[in-house]
């Protein structure tokens, strides 16, 4: 299994950003796909969650209203699109496999995280 995360970055607080994971290895279709995110020092967070056919999706309360998670199947590829950005939100971004639990327990099963820095 490989994913791999792009598209953090360093935005103004209120800006956007849109992360992408492109992932190999897996039959992207059937996997339920997980964003998370982790700060020097802290526990990761897990912060949205697409089941396999696209709906439904699940949001950390930290984030929803904000930020969107989608897929494109055809291209093996998990997005989130992240909207009202705020300094709490800057961490590094990493996708995984699965439901919740299951991603935040599989670390080895992560990709190498993209940075979002969200500063004034």
């Amino acid at each position: 299994v490989l994913l791999v995360e792009s598209g953090g970055g360093v935005v103004q607080p209120g800006g956007s950003l849109r992360l992408s994971c492109a992932a190999s290895g897996i039959t992207f279709s059937n996997e339920a796909m997980t964003w998370v995110r982790q700060t020097p020092g802290k526990e990761p967070e897990w912060v949205s969650t697409i089941t396999p056919g696209g709906e439904p999706n699940y949001y950390a309360d930290s984030v929803k209203g904000r930020f969107t998670i989608s897929r494109d199947n055809a291209k093996s590829t998990l997005y989130l699109q992240m909207n009202s950005l705020k300094p709490e939100d800057t961490a590094l971004y990493f996708c995984a496999r699965g439901y919740r639990s299951f991603a935040l327990g599989n670390r080895d099963g992560w990709g190498q995280g993209t940075q979002v820095t969200v500063s004034s």
